[in-house]
């Protein structure tokens, strides 16, 4: 019992400290970003309203899968696009949401990232796609979510943000940085032309060297 409370304040912690990473950054503005991570039989998840910088790891909200919330703090209005994914999704564990600029920006024109970098590969496959435009908050926004995420890890979000998920909130974060790194770029090659995609037999190689490990070998 103590070992399962101390994961659980270390995974709040974790949040808590994401949350005001995401906003340091410039990923995310204000209280308008999101966070949830898989939690024995339910999620953690950021609570509605509250200023990174008051948050505390006990303001975090315990949702059940059915939705069900625990503690006097509301989840966020995002709660169940975050739900949603982790019960499609039982190969992540963790959903970071923002509305980062660059993400933000390409939505807004309803755009996808195509694959102008081999990177794109790391949210699973040869671009990002852009869900279309339903209100925060609605059940039609997360239909939306996670059909442009399937076999993807992240999207963007119509007229509203990105989502970014992954097998660990750490994972997720870098995979959020990433995803606005490639909006960011592809913003740029764009005020230069239309610019060159990769090839399928390029991107094929590119996600094999992802599938067989990208980054320090573990020992």
């Amino acid at each position: 019992m103590e070992i399962e409370m101390l994961e659980e304040q270390e995974k709040r912690a974790g949040i808590v400290a994401t949350c005001r990473s995401m906003n340091a950054t410039g990923l995310n503005q204000g209280t308008s970003g999101n966070i949830s991570v898989r939690h024995g039989q339910g999620v953690l998840i950021t609570p509605s309203s509250i200023p990174y910088e008051a948050m505390t790891p006990e303001d975090i909200v315990f949702l059940e899968m059915d939705g069900t919330p625990h503690g006097e703090r509301k989840p966020s209005s995002e709660w169940r696009f975050h739900l949603d994914i982790l019960r499609a999704r039982p190969d992540l564990n963790a959903v970071v949401h923002a509305h980062a600029p660059y993400c933000t920006t390409l939505a807004i024109h309803h755009m996808e990232i195509p694959p102008v970098h081999y990177m794109v590969m790391a949210a699973g496959g040869e671009n990002i796609r852009c869900a279309p435009y339903a209100t925060f908050g609605t059940q039609a926004l997360s239909d939306h979510i996670i059909t442009a995420m399937e076999g993807r890890k992240a999207c963007l979000m119509a007229h509203h943000g990105m989502v970014a998920a992954e097998v660990s909130l750490e994972k997720a974060m870098w995979l959020a940085v990433e995803v606005e790194a490639l909006a960011r770029q592809y913003h740029g090659a764009l005020l230069l032309g239309d610019p060159p995609v990769l090839n399928e037999a390029q991107l094929a190689e590119a996600l094999e060297q992802f599938t067989k490990g990208y980054g320090q070998a573990k020992g």
